[in-house]
């Protein structure tokens, strides 16, 4: 049984994936790192680094890493947690204003509702 984390190199990917690597570590169980960009984007903030990704993750866990060109975000991290028969996935979750949601959607909302599995919601520390 796979966890899955929907990770992106920003603060809130970071904690998502720390979260996710602390669950695998306890369940003993491979971690399967997804990455969702845009398709035919050349530049893209959403791209991870799989370099920057190996440097994140202690060598004690197993994980793969997998980048992802789709624009639906929570089709592919069902899809890959389908797959994978995932034990748990692990999300970054941030505030969202009502006009953010309607424009944009919410693929965390998606993930929640949708999944086969539990998810575990993470969010970004306060700092103060």
């Amino acid at each position: 049984m796979t966890v899955i984390v929907g990770y992106v190199p920003n603060p809130l990917g970071r904690v998502a994936l720390e979260h996710a690597i602390a669950e695998a570590a306890l369940r003993g169980a491979p971690l399967k790192i997804l990455n969702v960009s845009r398709p035919g984007a050349y530049v893209d903030a959403s791209t991870a680094d799989e370099a920057e990704v190996r440097r994140l993750v202690p060598e004690s866990v197993s994980y793969d890493f997998e980048q992802v060109a789709e624009d639906d975000v929570a089709e592919a991290v069902l899809a890959a947690a389908q797959a994978a028969s995932a034990s748990l996935i692990v999300i970054g979750l941030r505030r969202r204003s009502p006009v953010g949601k309607l424009i944009m959607g919410s693929s965390a909302q998606r993930i929640l509702l949708e999944a086969g599995c539990p998810v575990l919601a993470v969010k970004e520390p306060v700092v103060q």
